[in-house]
């Protein structure tokens, strides 16, 4: 009978049985030695202390990190939850305070057209509100929500801020254009206010953008009484706009080649780069 030959396999198979069985047989008499002698406190403890101890006090210090990455998760998801919390009110609050904030101006501005409305009390007002305006960055044209439905007509002047904005130019049912002061192609009758002398009234974008000013000319001070800060408000002589409504106040003045008249620059009262509501003079000029 021939012997079978022993394989690779069934020699690593019975190497690792008698390995087992010998580190088995090892453990079992460590075990028996240590109960029957009693060498806990002995070289077999000390022994066992320098084979097992690093490997236990490894094995300790990973669960005491373990355990400390499992808190800080815990404290990081609770965080994360609260600080969306936080967030979430902090958008709440912010949403409120803009809301405010648009109502304050809002108030603000209707207090300054009942201001406005009390300066002039023989005029009677209706409330507008701009909806569009020119590509300029200044209120050159603009259009409000009021047309002949509510009584609106050309040439009805339009105040706010102050003073006087300008005057309707054209109407539709339910809105109308306003052409401004300070547009190139506006001109008309002021006076100065401690003189009662009469100069024309000048809209200038140019000018406007330069040094937010318009221009007035062919003032006759012969008196020299007129100075910067004058107050200028529409005379009665004005063939559009009503009489007495301010416009501003006299920027610089200076006197003309001629000699016998003045010309200068005039700082609106109204505030032509930010408007949003005005008051409409539900009468027009009467000129024959």
């Amino acid at each position: 009978m021939k012997r079978k030959k022993r394989t690779k396999k069934n020699v690593v198979r019975l190497s690792s049985k008698k390995t087992f069985l010998i580190l088995f047989g090892i453990c079992v008499i460590s075990i028996f030695l240590s109960l029957t002698l009693n060498l806990n406190g002995g070289p077999f403890k000390v022994a066992a202390d320098v084979v097992f101890g690093p490997m236990q006090r490894g094995l300790n210090q990973i669960g005491l990190v373990m355990t400390s990455r499992k808190n800080d998760f815990q404290n990081l998801q609770e965080l994360t939850k609260e600080n969306d919390k936080l967030q979430a009110q902090v958008e709440e609050l912010t949403t409120e305070n803009s809301t405010l904030k648009l109502k304050q101006y809002e108030l603000e501005e209707l207090q300054q057209l009942y201001e406005l409305d009390q300066k002039y009390p023989s005029y009677k007002k209706t409330g507008a509100r701009v909806i569009a305006r020119d590509a300029s960055n200044w209120f050159n044209t603009f259009v409000i929500d009021k047309g002949s439905k509510d009584g609106i007509k050309v040439d009805m002047n339009v105040i706010a801020g102050g003073g006087l904005v300008g005057r309707v130019t054209s109407v539709s049912k339910s809105s109308a254009t306003v052409t401004s002061i300070i547009n190139d192609t506006c001109a008309f009758s002021g006076m100065m206010i401690s003189t009662s002398d009469y100069c024309i009234v000048r809209g200038s974008l140019a000018s406007m953008t330069e040094d937010q000013t318009i221009l007035f000319d062919t003032l006759k001070d012969t008196d020299n009484k007129v100075t910067e800060g004058e107050q200028v408000v529409t005379s009665n002589i004005s063939q559009k706009y009503l009489e007495g409504i301010l416009v501003g106040y006299v920027t610089t003045i200076k006197t003309d080649s001629n000699n016998l008249t003045k010309s200068g620059t005039i700082t609106p009262i109204v505030d032509f780069e930010h408007l949003e509501e005005v008051l409409v003079i539900l009468e027009k000029k009467e000129t024959e």
